[in-house]
């Protein structure tokens, strides 16, 4: 699937929650921690979805890759400072609902770090260099392998179902 704008990303969404539940749980009335403590979360937090969008508005692949890995960061930078408060929890007593909902939030950046390195690999993988790099005859090349490779598919779902090269792409999963 191919996206026009970074806001239609399932992973900046799942940044954006991050940051709107990093934001809820520092106004929260019952959350102590330092002002640098609760600054830099916030940046942490508002840095997952910025490097997202930034990398996506980037020409090359090579780009969009180095901003995904400081997103990543940035979550993992939140995973961080999240476990530090839990561990600090468990020798205060703070209610047990900010302990969830750190927790949540914890697991809201797990995802988005997960997400991250799933697209990262994808790109890696991939032979497309970015838009900067794209011009008609790539295109052209681009859209020729994507109508071959559906024009096979079909072709396979065609052959009998105990056919062996019917059987083999089943297996590998191409079909």
């Amino acid at each position: 699937m191919t996206y026009e704008r970074f806001e239609d990303l399932p992973v900046w969404q799942e940044a954006a929650r991050l940051y709107e539940s990093a934001e809820d749980l520092l106004e929260n009335e019952f959350f102590h921690a330092s002002r640098g403590f609760r600054d830099q979360l916030d940046r942490a937090a508002l840095s997952v979805s910025n490097n997202i969008a930034e990398g996506f508005e980037r020409g090359t692949t090579n780009e969009l890759l180095q901003f995904i890995y400081i997103a990543r960061g940035s979550a993992g930078e939140v995973r961080s400072m999240l476990t530090l408060q839990l561990r600090r929890a468990t020798n205060q007593r703070w209610p047990e609902n900010l302990k969830s909902r750190i927790s949540n939030l914890n697991s809201l950046a797990e995802s988005c770090s997960r997400q991250l390195r799933g697209w990262a690999d994808s790109l890696q993988n991939s032979d497309i260099k970015g838009q900067r790099h794209l011009t008609e005859k790539s295109r052209r090349n681009d859209e020729q392998k994507k109508r071959a490779a559906l024009t096979q598919k079909d072709l396979l779902r065609g052959l009998p179902f105990d056919h062996a090269l019917r059987r083999d792409a089943e297996k590998r999963g191409i079909i």
